[in-house]
């Protein structure tokens, strides 16, 4: 879990860093101090900063569920059949095997 945090953390950081360099060597500082705003791209990126982590948050807060409903997803609860049980009796091993909790299990009807 730490990993993950470190590398959502770096990745939106990176991401501010690569915009100030470009808006640097393109000369935004420049044009807004022209434009009777200096020193305002340290308030642009912050802006930048501020949505890129909100929206990566959303992401991350509703991507479970859209990928569950837009795949008419049905998750298993109670095993209901006996291919339902193989199922949920393979994750588990597999879960075990790779030192992982039980995930959540679940089919959907396709061609």
């Amino acid at each position: 879990m730490g990993s993950r945090i470190f590398l959502f953390l770096a990745t939106n950081l990176s991401i501010i860093v690569v915009l100030g360099i470009t808006a640097q060597i393109l000369g935004l500082d420049d044009l807004l101090a022209q434009s009777g705003m200096p020193g305002q791209l340290s308030g642009l990126l912050m802006m930048s900063l501020i949505f890129g982590f909100g929206g990566s948050f959303i992401s991350l807060a509703i991507s479970k569920w859209m990928a569950k409903r837009s795949m008419g997803v049905k998750v298993i609860e109670q095993p209901a059949n006996s291919t339902e049980q193989w199922l949920i009796e393979t994750i588990r091993q597999q879960a075990e095997q790779a030192g992982i909790g039980m995930p959540e299990v679940g089919v959907f009807d396709s061609s």
